[in-house]
C-alpha cells in the first residue's frame, strides 16, 4: 500500500510543503505535480490526490507541492512566469527524499503546463513532459476559438433560437460581441503571438517525451488545437514521434467528472511506464 508523507523545504526564504506518495516497490521515474494557478496541490475536485495515488499504485513515485503564494506555503502569491525557482526546489527535494530517483516527468495542468515545459529543456533530470490543457491564450487565438466553437454551437443550439423569439436575449449585445472577436481574430499582432511561440521555442529544446492531453469541451484546448493548423511549425513539432496527443471527448477544463479524471489517470500511467 503506498505511503504519504509530508514535505517542508526552502525557496530562498520561504517554506514550501508537499505531499510525498511512495509505493512499495517505486521505480525510479517520479512525477513532479505542477498545479495551474490559482490551486494548491489537491487540485479541482481533489484530482492531483487522485492522480498522485493512482500512479503511486503503479509504482510511480508522485510529489504535489504549493509553490509559494499558494497553499499552505510562504511568500507572496506568483503567476506561471515566476514559479521557475520553486519547480527547482521541489525538484532537488524529490530527489533528496527519494534517492534512487534516476529521473522525472513534469505533470502540469492549464497555466502549470505551460510553466512545466519553460523549466523542463533546462533540467536533465526532467524526462518526461505530460501537459493537460496547456496555457497558449492570446487575444487573437482566444478570439479565433470562440468564433469556432461557442458561436457555431449557439448558432445550431434551438434553444438560442427559441430565446430570440421570446425576446429573452440580447441580439444587439451579441452582435456587439461578434463583431469584436472578429476584428481580434482577424487582426493578430507581433505581441499576440509570443506565449505559443516561446512554448514552442521551450518544447523543441527539451529532447524528453512528451504527453499532451486535451479537453474535448475547452475553449483553452481549442486553441492549443488550432495551431497546428496555423503555423507549419507547430503541425512538424507535434509529429514528432516523442510526442503523444490524447483526448477526452466532452471534457471540461479541469476533467471535473470522474470518468474523465480515470481516463487521465490511466492514459498518464501507462504512458509512464510505456518507455
Amino acid at each position: 500500500m503506498p505511503q504519504q508523507r509530508a514535505l517542508q523545504f526552502n525557496c530562498h526564504d520561504c517554506r514550501l510543503f508537499g505531499i510525498l506518495h511512495v509505493p512499495d516497490e517505486p521505480w525510479t521515474r517520479g512525477v513532479l505535480v505542477v498545479t495551474g494557478g490559482p490551486q494548491y496541490r489537491v487540485g479541482s475536485h481533489r484530482q492531483f490526490v487522485l492522480l498522485a495515488r493512482h500512479l503511486a499504485e503503479q509504482g510511480i513515485p508522485v510529489m504535489r507541492f504549493d509553490y509559494r503564494g499558494m497553499g499552505d506555503s510562504e511568500g507572496e502569491m506568483r503567476g506561471f512566469e515566476d514559479i521557475q525557482d520553486d519547480l527547482e526546489a521541489a525538484v532537488g527535494e524529490f530527489f533528496n527524499a527519494m534517492p534512487q530517483l534516476k529521473e522525472l516527468v513534469l505533470w502540469g495542468l492549464c497555466d502549470g503546463a505551460t510553466a512545466a515545459a519553460f523549466h523542463a529543456a533546462n533540467d536533465p533530470r526532467i524526462t518526461g513532459l505530460v501537459m493537460a490543457n496547456p496555457w497558449v491564450r492570446t487575444a487573437h487565438g482566444e478570439a479565433r476559438s470562440t468564433l469556432r466553437h461557442y458561436y457555431l454551437q449557439r448558432i445550431l443550439d434551438r434553444e438560442f433560437w427559441r430565446k430570440l423569439a421570446r425576446g429573452g436575449f440580447s441580439l444587439s449585445r451579441a452582435l456587439g460581441s461578434f463583431g469584436q472577436l472578429t476584428v481580434a481574430a482577424a487582426r493578430p499582432t507581433a505581441q499576440v503571438e509570443s506565449l505559443p511561440e516561446r512554448l514552442y521555442h521551450a518544447l523543441q529544446r527539451f529532447r524528453g517525451q512528451i504527453l499532451i492531453i486535451l479537453s474535448g469541451a475547452d475553449l483553452g484546448a481549442r486553441e492549443f488545437m488550432g495551431l497546428p493548423r496555423q503555423h507549419k511549425h507547430w503541425c512538424a513539432l507535434l509529429s514528432l514521434p516523442r510526442v503523444r496527443q490524447a483526448s477526452i471527448a466532452n471534457a471540461n477544463h479541469t476533467f471535473s467528472r470522474q470518468v474523465w479524471r480515470d481516463e487521465v489517470a490511466d492514459i498518464c500511467a501507462r504512458w509512464i511506464r510505456s518507455w
